[in-house]
Protein backbone atom coordinates (compact mmCIF):
# COMPACT_ATOMS: atom_id res chain seq x y z
CA UNK A 1 0.00 0.00 0.00
CA UNK A 2 2.86 2.35 0.76
CA UNK A 3 3.30 3.42 -2.85
CA UNK A 4 -0.34 3.47 -4.04
CA UNK A 5 -0.66 7.24 -3.65
CA UNK A 6 2.78 7.70 -5.18
CA UNK A 7 1.66 5.88 -8.33
CA UNK A 8 -1.87 7.27 -8.48
CA UNK A 9 -1.95 10.21 -10.88
CA UNK A 10 1.61 9.60 -12.05
CA UNK A 11 0.97 6.55 -14.20
CA UNK A 12 -2.10 4.85 -15.66
CA UNK A 13 -3.52 2.27 -13.26
CA UNK A 14 -6.09 -0.42 -13.94
CA UNK A 15 -9.07 -1.40 -11.81
CA UNK A 16 -10.97 -4.67 -11.96
CA UNK A 17 -14.35 -5.23 -13.64
CA UNK A 18 -17.71 -6.68 -12.68
CA UNK A 19 -18.15 -9.17 -9.84
CA UNK A 20 -21.85 -10.03 -9.56
CA UNK A 21 -22.19 -11.44 -13.07
CA UNK A 22 -19.12 -13.63 -12.56
CA UNK A 23 -20.53 -15.01 -9.30
CA UNK A 24 -23.87 -15.61 -11.01
CA UNK A 25 -22.03 -17.70 -13.60
CA UNK A 26 -20.64 -19.71 -10.68
CA UNK A 27 -24.11 -20.32 -9.22
CA UNK A 28 -25.13 -17.20 -7.29
CA UNK A 29 -28.93 -17.09 -7.35
CA UNK A 30 -31.14 -14.05 -7.83
CA UNK A 31 -31.97 -12.42 -4.48
CA UNK A 32 -29.02 -14.13 -2.74
CA UNK A 33 -26.66 -11.77 -0.92
CA UNK A 34 -23.39 -12.03 -2.88
CA UNK A 35 -21.18 -10.94 0.04
CA UNK A 36 -22.23 -14.02 2.01
CA UNK A 37 -20.37 -16.06 -0.59
CA UNK A 38 -17.17 -14.77 1.07
CA UNK A 39 -17.99 -17.32 3.79
CA UNK A 40 -19.94 -20.02 1.95
CA UNK A 41 -18.08 -20.16 -1.38
CA UNK A 42 -14.61 -18.75 -0.63
CA UNK A 43 -12.84 -20.38 -3.60
CA UNK A 44 -15.33 -18.87 -6.05
CA UNK A 45 -14.77 -15.36 -4.68
CA UNK A 46 -11.02 -15.91 -4.53
CA UNK A 47 -11.11 -17.09 -8.13
CA UNK A 48 -12.65 -13.82 -9.32
CA UNK A 49 -9.87 -11.81 -7.68
CA UNK A 50 -7.22 -14.16 -9.09
CA UNK A 51 -8.59 -13.73 -12.60
CA UNK A 52 -8.54 -9.93 -12.36
CA UNK A 53 -5.00 -9.71 -11.03
CA UNK A 54 -3.92 -12.12 -13.76
CA UNK A 55 -5.71 -9.98 -16.39
CA UNK A 56 -3.63 -6.95 -15.45
CA UNK A 57 -5.75 -5.19 -12.82
CA UNK A 58 -3.59 -3.19 -10.42
CA UNK A 59 -6.50 -2.67 -7.99
CA UNK A 60 -9.05 -5.37 -7.18
CA UNK A 61 -12.13 -4.67 -5.07
CA UNK A 62 -13.26 -6.81 -2.19
CA UNK A 63 -16.65 -8.53 -2.46
CA UNK A 64 -18.14 -6.21 0.18
CA UNK A 65 -20.27 -3.83 -1.92
CA UNK A 66 -23.48 -4.41 0.05
CA UNK A 67 -21.89 -5.37 3.35
CA UNK A 68 -23.46 -3.13 5.97
CA UNK A 69 -25.61 -3.64 9.01
CA UNK A 70 -28.83 -2.85 7.11
CA UNK A 71 -28.27 -6.00 5.04
CA UNK A 72 -26.39 -8.01 7.69
CA UNK A 73 -27.90 -7.15 11.09
CA UNK A 74 -25.76 -9.72 12.95
CA UNK A 75 -22.52 -7.83 13.82
CA UNK A 76 -20.47 -11.02 14.04
CA UNK A 77 -21.56 -12.18 10.60
CA UNK A 78 -21.03 -8.73 9.09
CA UNK A 79 -17.51 -8.50 10.44
CA UNK A 80 -16.73 -12.00 9.18
CA UNK A 81 -18.10 -11.13 5.72
CA UNK A 82 -15.94 -7.98 5.51
CA UNK A 83 -12.79 -9.63 6.81
CA UNK A 84 -13.17 -12.60 4.47
CA UNK A 85 -13.96 -10.36 1.49
CA UNK A 86 -10.77 -8.39 1.95
CA UNK A 87 -8.82 -11.51 2.85
CA UNK A 88 -9.68 -13.25 -0.41
CA UNK A 89 -8.22 -10.38 -2.44
CA UNK A 90 -5.10 -10.31 -0.23
CA UNK A 91 -4.65 -14.04 -0.84
CA UNK A 92 -5.28 -13.71 -4.59
CA UNK A 93 -2.62 -11.02 -4.78
CA UNK A 94 -0.15 -13.33 -3.01
CA UNK A 95 -0.91 -16.27 -5.31
CA UNK A 96 -0.44 -14.06 -8.39
CA UNK A 97 2.85 -12.66 -7.17
CA UNK A 98 1.43 -9.12 -7.24
CA UNK A 99 2.32 -8.19 -3.65
CA UNK A 100 4.65 -5.39 -4.78
CA UNK A 101 2.40 -3.82 -7.43
CA UNK A 102 -1.17 -4.92 -6.67
CA UNK A 103 -3.63 -3.25 -4.31
CA UNK A 104 -6.66 -4.38 -2.33
CA UNK A 105 -9.61 -1.96 -2.35
CA UNK A 106 -12.24 -2.18 0.35
CA UNK A 107 -15.42 -1.84 -1.70
CA UNK A 108 -18.17 0.25 -0.04
CA UNK A 109 -21.51 0.62 -1.80
CA UNK A 110 -24.67 2.57 -0.96
CA UNK A 111 -27.05 1.50 1.79
CA UNK A 112 -30.07 1.43 -0.50
CA UNK A 113 -31.85 4.07 1.57
CA UNK A 114 -32.01 7.84 1.15
CA UNK A 115 -30.80 10.08 3.96
CA UNK A 116 -32.92 12.71 5.62
CA UNK A 117 -34.50 15.05 4.57
CA UNK A 118 -35.24 13.15 1.35
CA UNK A 119 -35.40 9.76 3.08
CA UNK A 120 -35.54 8.27 6.56
CA UNK A 121 -31.90 7.39 7.32
CA UNK A 122 -30.19 9.70 9.79
CA UNK A 123 -26.83 11.13 8.64
CA UNK A 124 -24.98 10.12 11.81
CA UNK A 125 -26.40 6.60 11.55
CA UNK A 126 -25.04 6.37 8.01
CA UNK A 127 -21.61 7.54 9.20
CA UNK A 128 -21.70 4.89 11.92
CA UNK A 129 -22.59 1.96 9.69
CA UNK A 130 -20.04 2.92 7.02
CA UNK A 131 -17.41 3.50 9.70
CA UNK A 132 -17.54 0.06 11.25
CA UNK A 133 -17.11 -1.61 7.85
CA UNK A 134 -14.19 0.68 7.03
CA UNK A 135 -12.44 -0.13 10.32
CA UNK A 136 -12.82 -3.89 9.80
CA UNK A 137 -11.60 -3.58 6.21
CA UNK A 138 -8.46 -1.72 7.24
CA UNK A 139 -7.74 -4.29 9.95
CA UNK A 140 -8.07 -7.04 7.33
CA UNK A 141 -5.26 -5.36 5.30
CA UNK A 142 -7.10 -3.36 2.68
CA UNK A 143 -4.82 -0.81 1.00
CA UNK A 144 -7.49 1.75 0.14
CA UNK A 145 -11.22 2.34 0.28
CA UNK A 146 -13.38 2.75 -2.83
CA UNK A 147 -16.81 4.24 -2.17
CA UNK A 148 -18.64 3.39 -5.37
CA UNK A 149 -21.94 3.43 -7.26
CA UNK A 150 -23.21 6.33 -5.14
CA UNK A 151 -26.10 8.41 -6.49
CA UNK A 152 -26.71 10.72 -3.51
CA UNK A 153 -24.09 13.29 -2.57
CA UNK A 154 -25.21 13.35 1.09
CA UNK A 155 -24.80 9.60 1.54
CA UNK A 156 -21.46 9.84 -0.25
CA UNK A 157 -20.37 12.55 2.18
CA UNK A 158 -21.33 10.31 5.11
CA UNK A 159 -19.26 7.45 3.70
CA UNK A 160 -16.20 9.62 3.08
CA UNK A 161 -16.32 11.08 6.58
CA UNK A 162 -16.73 7.58 8.04
CA UNK A 163 -13.63 6.24 6.27
CA UNK A 164 -11.59 9.29 7.25
CA UNK A 165 -12.71 9.20 10.88
CA UNK A 166 -12.24 5.46 11.40
CA UNK A 167 -9.20 4.60 9.23
CA UNK A 168 -5.95 5.85 7.75
CA UNK A 169 -6.77 4.44 4.30
CA UNK A 170 -6.52 6.43 1.09
CA UNK A 171 -10.11 6.97 -0.01
CA UNK A 172 -11.83 7.85 -3.25
CA UNK A 173 -15.38 7.97 -4.51
CA UNK A 174 -17.08 6.89 -7.72
CA UNK A 175 -20.66 7.84 -8.55
CA UNK A 176 -23.46 7.02 -10.99
CA UNK A 177 -24.60 9.76 -13.36
CA UNK A 178 -27.43 9.53 -15.85
CA UNK A 179 -26.90 10.56 -19.47
CA UNK A 180 -27.72 14.17 -18.58
CA UNK A 181 -24.87 14.23 -16.07
CA UNK A 182 -27.08 14.18 -12.97
CA UNK A 183 -27.07 12.10 -9.82
CA UNK A 184 -30.37 10.66 -8.62
CA UNK A 185 -30.62 13.51 -6.09
CA UNK A 186 -29.53 16.21 -8.54
CA UNK A 187 -25.76 16.51 -8.20
CA UNK A 188 -23.56 17.33 -11.19
CA UNK A 189 -19.94 16.47 -12.03
CA UNK A 190 -18.90 19.97 -10.95
CA UNK A 191 -20.76 19.90 -7.61
CA UNK A 192 -19.43 16.41 -6.93
CA UNK A 193 -15.83 17.55 -7.51
CA UNK A 194 -16.30 20.61 -5.30
CA UNK A 195 -17.64 18.53 -2.42
CA UNK A 196 -15.12 15.71 -2.68
CA UNK A 197 -12.10 17.96 -3.05
CA UNK A 198 -13.35 19.87 -0.01
CA UNK A 199 -13.49 16.56 1.88
CA UNK A 200 -9.90 15.84 0.78
CA UNK A 201 -10.45 12.53 -0.98
CA UNK A 202 -7.58 11.06 -2.99
CA UNK A 203 -9.37 10.35 -6.27
CA UNK A 204 -12.73 10.89 -7.97
CA UNK A 205 -14.53 8.66 -10.41
CA UNK A 206 -17.60 7.52 -12.29
CA UNK A 207 -18.90 3.98 -12.66
CA UNK A 208 -21.93 1.91 -13.60
CA UNK A 209 -25.11 3.23 -15.20
CA UNK A 210 -23.63 3.85 -18.66
CA UNK A 211 -21.30 2.35 -21.23
CA UNK A 212 -17.95 3.99 -22.01
CA UNK A 213 -19.12 6.12 -24.95
CA UNK A 214 -22.22 7.39 -23.09
CA UNK A 215 -19.93 8.17 -20.15
CA UNK A 216 -17.40 10.13 -22.22
CA UNK A 217 -19.04 13.61 -21.88
CA UNK A 218 -19.26 13.13 -18.10
CA UNK A 219 -15.61 12.06 -17.94
CA UNK A 220 -14.64 15.22 -19.82
CA UNK A 221 -16.54 17.37 -17.30
CA UNK A 222 -14.89 15.59 -14.36
CA UNK A 223 -11.45 16.07 -15.89
CA UNK A 224 -12.14 19.75 -16.56
CA UNK A 225 -13.20 20.38 -12.95
CA UNK A 226 -11.00 18.03 -10.92
CA UNK A 227 -7.48 18.60 -9.66
CA UNK A 228 -7.47 14.97 -8.48
CA UNK A 229 -6.94 11.72 -10.41
CA UNK A 230 -10.09 10.52 -12.19
CA UNK A 231 -11.04 6.83 -12.44
CA UNK A 232 -13.51 5.52 -15.02
CA UNK A 233 -15.26 2.14 -14.65
CA UNK A 234 -18.12 1.88 -17.19
CA UNK A 235 -20.57 -0.93 -17.79
CA UNK A 236 -20.14 -3.19 -20.81
CA UNK A 237 -22.47 -0.90 -22.74
CA UNK A 238 -26.20 -0.58 -22.11
CA UNK A 239 -28.17 -3.45 -20.56
CA UNK A 240 -31.09 -5.34 -22.05
CA UNK A 241 -33.09 -8.41 -21.08
CA UNK A 242 -32.55 -11.59 -23.09
CA UNK A 243 -34.15 -14.92 -22.13
CA UNK A 244 -34.82 -13.61 -18.62
CA UNK A 245 -31.30 -12.43 -17.92
CA UNK A 246 -29.46 -9.13 -18.23
CA UNK A 247 -26.95 -8.87 -21.06
CA UNK A 248 -24.85 -5.94 -22.28
CA UNK A 249 -24.31 -4.74 -25.83
CA UNK A 250 -20.52 -4.36 -25.95
CA UNK A 251 -18.05 -7.17 -26.50
CA UNK A 252 -14.65 -7.04 -24.85
CA UNK A 253 -13.21 -5.83 -28.16
CA UNK A 254 -15.73 -2.99 -28.51
CA UNK A 255 -15.42 -2.01 -24.86
CA UNK A 256 -11.64 -1.81 -24.96
CA UNK A 257 -11.77 0.24 -28.18
CA UNK A 258 -14.01 2.75 -26.40
CA UNK A 259 -11.71 2.82 -23.38
CA UNK A 260 -8.89 3.94 -25.68
CA UNK A 261 -10.86 7.14 -26.26
CA UNK A 262 -11.36 7.64 -22.52
CA UNK A 263 -7.65 7.11 -21.92
CA UNK A 264 -6.79 9.67 -24.61
CA UNK A 265 -9.05 12.23 -22.91
CA UNK A 266 -6.87 11.92 -19.80
CA UNK A 267 -8.53 9.44 -17.41
CA UNK A 268 -5.97 8.27 -14.87
CA UNK A 269 -7.32 4.82 -13.95
CA UNK A 270 -9.43 2.50 -16.10
CA UNK A 271 -11.60 -0.46 -15.24
CA UNK A 272 -15.08 -1.84 -15.69
CA UNK A 273 -18.37 -2.38 -13.93
CA UNK A 274 -21.50 -4.43 -14.68
CA UNK A 275 -21.11 -6.90 -17.53
CA UNK A 276 -17.33 -6.62 -17.77
CA UNK A 277 -15.05 -9.58 -17.13
CA UNK A 278 -11.29 -10.20 -16.87
CA UNK A 279 -11.21 -10.40 -20.68
CA UNK A 280 -12.52 -6.82 -20.90
CA UNK A 281 -9.79 -5.61 -18.54
CA UNK A 282 -7.07 -7.60 -20.29
CA UNK A 283 -7.94 -6.08 -23.67
CA UNK A 284 -8.23 -2.59 -22.18
CA UNK A 285 -4.76 -2.91 -20.64
CA UNK A 286 -3.27 -4.17 -23.90
CA UNK A 287 -4.71 -1.29 -25.97
CA UNK A 288 -4.05 1.59 -23.57
CA UNK A 289 -0.87 0.71 -21.68
CA UNK A 290 1.44 2.56 -24.08
CA UNK A 291 -0.76 5.61 -24.71
CA UNK A 292 0.62 8.93 -23.43
CA UNK A 293 -0.36 9.60 -19.81
CA UNK A 294 -1.78 13.01 -18.88
CA UNK A 295 -1.24 13.82 -15.18
CA UNK A 296 -3.93 15.67 -13.20
CA UNK A 297 -3.69 19.45 -13.50
CA UNK A 298 -4.41 21.71 -10.48
CA UNK A 299 -7.40 23.87 -11.43
CA UNK A 300 -6.87 26.57 -8.77
CA UNK A 301 -10.54 27.52 -8.62
CA UNK A 302 -12.39 28.76 -5.54
CA UNK A 303 -15.92 27.41 -5.47
CA UNK A 304 -18.83 27.05 -3.09
CA UNK A 305 -21.35 24.30 -3.72
CA UNK A 306 -24.63 22.82 -2.66
CA UNK A 307 -25.64 19.26 -3.51
CA UNK A 308 -26.39 20.35 -7.09
CA UNK A 309 -25.01 23.83 -7.82
CA UNK A 310 -21.52 25.29 -7.97
CA UNK A 311 -20.68 28.97 -7.72
CA UNK A 312 -17.15 30.00 -8.67
CA UNK A 313 -15.63 32.92 -6.80
CA UNK A 314 -13.82 35.32 -9.10
CA UNK A 315 -15.06 35.41 -12.70
CA UNK A 316 -18.02 37.66 -11.85
CA UNK A 317 -19.59 39.24 -8.76
CA UNK A 318 -21.33 36.67 -6.56
CA UNK A 319 -24.71 37.73 -5.22
CA UNK A 320 -25.25 36.61 -1.62
CA UNK A 321 -28.84 36.79 -0.37
CA UNK A 322 -28.65 38.12 3.21
CA UNK A 323 -32.30 38.50 4.25
CA UNK A 324 -32.04 35.58 6.67
CA UNK A 325 -30.36 37.75 9.28
CA UNK A 326 -32.45 38.92 12.25
CA UNK A 327 -30.59 42.21 12.77
CA UNK A 328 -33.17 44.96 12.36
CA UNK A 329 -35.87 42.59 11.04
CA UNK A 330 -38.76 42.34 13.51
CA UNK A 331 -40.80 39.81 11.52
CA UNK A 332 -37.83 37.47 11.21
CA UNK A 333 -37.03 37.89 14.90
CA UNK A 334 -40.61 36.93 15.76
CA UNK A 335 -40.51 33.91 13.45
CA UNK A 336 -37.29 32.70 15.06
CA UNK A 337 -38.62 33.17 18.60
CA UNK A 338 -41.77 31.24 17.67
CA UNK A 339 -39.69 28.59 15.88
CA UNK A 340 -41.65 29.31 12.69
CA UNK A 341 -39.00 27.90 10.36
CA UNK A 342 -41.39 27.74 7.39
CA UNK A 343 -41.47 31.55 7.38
CA UNK A 344 -37.66 31.59 7.32
CA UNK A 345 -37.60 29.08 4.45
CA UNK A 346 -39.98 31.34 2.53
CA UNK A 347 -37.39 34.11 2.80
CA UNK A 348 -34.84 31.77 1.27
CA UNK A 349 -37.12 30.81 -1.60
CA UNK A 350 -37.83 34.45 -2.43
CA UNK A 351 -34.11 35.19 -2.64
CA UNK A 352 -33.47 32.18 -4.86
CA UNK A 353 -36.25 33.37 -7.17
CA UNK A 354 -34.73 36.86 -7.21
CA UNK A 355 -31.39 35.58 -8.50
CA UNK A 356 -29.19 35.04 -5.45
CA UNK A 357 -26.16 32.80 -6.07
CA UNK A 358 -25.52 31.95 -2.40
CA UNK A 359 -27.84 32.13 0.61
CA UNK A 360 -26.56 33.60 3.87
CA UNK A 361 -28.07 31.90 6.95
CA UNK A 362 -27.85 33.77 10.27
CA UNK A 363 -30.11 32.98 13.25
CA UNK A 364 -28.11 34.76 15.94
CA UNK A 365 -30.80 36.26 18.17
CA UNK A 366 -30.63 36.79 21.96
CA UNK A 367 -33.00 34.53 23.84
CA UNK A 368 -33.02 31.57 21.41
CA UNK A 369 -30.81 28.48 21.16
CA UNK A 370 -28.79 29.50 18.10
CA UNK A 371 -27.10 26.12 17.63
CA UNK A 372 -30.35 24.13 17.80
CA UNK A 373 -32.16 26.59 15.51
CA UNK A 374 -29.37 26.49 12.94
CA UNK A 375 -29.27 22.68 13.03
CA UNK A 376 -33.03 22.54 12.44
CA UNK A 377 -33.16 25.26 9.78
CA UNK A 378 -30.34 24.14 7.50
CA UNK A 379 -31.93 20.76 6.53
CA UNK A 380 -35.27 22.48 5.90
CA UNK A 381 -33.58 24.95 3.57
CA UNK A 382 -31.66 22.18 1.82
CA UNK A 383 -34.90 20.24 1.35
CA UNK A 384 -36.38 22.92 -0.93
CA UNK A 385 -33.46 25.08 -2.15
CA UNK A 386 -30.60 24.28 -4.51
CA UNK A 387 -28.45 27.26 -3.51
CA UNK A 388 -25.17 26.87 -1.64
CA UNK A 389 -25.54 28.04 1.96
CA UNK A 390 -23.24 30.50 3.73
CA UNK A 391 -23.42 29.68 7.43
CA UNK A 392 -23.15 33.00 9.31
CA UNK A 393 -22.55 33.11 13.06
CA UNK A 394 -20.51 35.05 15.60
CA UNK A 395 -20.40 31.92 17.81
Amino acid sequence: MSDFLERLGRERLYWDGGTGSLLQAKGLRGGELPERWNLTHPEAVLGVALDYFSAGSDIVDSNTFGANRLHYPDPAELRAVVEAGVGHVVEARRRCGRERDGYVALDIGPTGRLLKPMGDLDFEEAVSLFGEVAAWGEAARADLALIETMNDSLELKAAVLAVKERTHLPVGASVVFDQKGKLLTGGTPESLVAMLEGLRVDFIGVNCGLGPMQMLPIVERLLAASSLPVIVNPNAGLPRMEDGRTVYDLSAEDFSDAMVEIARRGAHALGGCCGTTPEYIQKTVAKTRDLPFIPPVPKRRSVVSSFSQVVEIGPRPVIVGERINPTGKKKLQQALRENDLDAVVALGLSQEESGADVLDVNVGLPGIDEAATMAALVPKLQGVLALPLQIDSSD
